[in-house]
């Protein structure tokens, strides 16, 4: 019984990402948004439950990334299609597209380079990606222009970039640098204070930022070291 419960928790996962999809061919978009954040929850659940009873595995790992592929790549893609990409025809298809692809990519490289990264995420995890989406979603702004299509395709590329991510486990990996950190709370900060709806927004939408923020700074100091 103990071998099946990280792997029930991860079913849920999954199980929360197509009521996501089911909720967003409704129309209830922020009921599907809550969905995708309720499936982090899921998903952040199985690893620990697997390590605290001693019962990892390999077919652990591989369920858990098909499952984040349709809670945190396919669900956010159709939700951001409904929700706004719609609007912008071929474009908006191929974002969508763009979105979940990337995804799939970066759980690929995810699985290939756990023996060599360590310390680090190399690319923004796809959890975070989607539920930056999801929680955009929430705030239900639909802004004018470019702006959300180009949100979606930059959150995209970011999941298969190798801007390194902190994955806060210990383990040395990129430095954790404070004038990063002191701008992306201040973001962060700044949102909230425009909208205190964007509680949920704002924790994922600044752990994207500052991984962009640390990097560029660590490219600076490599160079002033040279």
């Amino acid at each position: 019984m103990r071998n099946a419960i990280p792997n029930i928790l991860t079913a849920v996962n999954i199980v929360l990402g197509m009521f996501a999809i089911i909720f967003t061919f409704q129309g209830e978009f922020t009921c599907s948004a809550l969905l995708i954040i309720a499936a982090l929850v899921a998903d952040g659940l199985d690893g620990r439950v697997a390590r605290y009873f001693g019962v990892s595995s390999d077919f652990g790992k591989e369920l858990d990334s098909l499952c984040d592929l349709v809670s945190f790549g396919v669900a956010p893609a159709i939700l951001a299609y409904a929700f706004m990409l719609k609007d912008f025809g071929m474009a908006g298809y191929i974002i969508a597209a763009a979105f979940a692809t990337c995804g799939a990519l970066r759980l690929a490289r995810f699985n290939v380079n756990t023996g060599s990264v360590k310390g680090y995420f190399m690319g923004l995890p796809i959890p975070t990606a989607g539920c930056v989406v999801a929680t955009f979603v929430i705030l239900g702004m639909k802004p004018s222009g470019w702006i959300f299509p180009l949100m979606v395709a930059i959150f995209a590329y970011l999941m298969v970039s190798t801007i390194r991510y902190p994955d806060f486990k210990g383990k040395g990996g990129e430095p954790v640098r404070l004038i990063p950190v002191a701008i992306s709370v201040a973001v962060g900060v700044y949102i909230l204070f425009l909208t205190l709806n964007a509680v949920l927004f704002v924790p994922f939408f600044v752990y994207s930022l500052f991984g962009i923020l640390n990097t560029l700074f660590g490219l600076f100091d490599r160079h002033s070291a040279t």
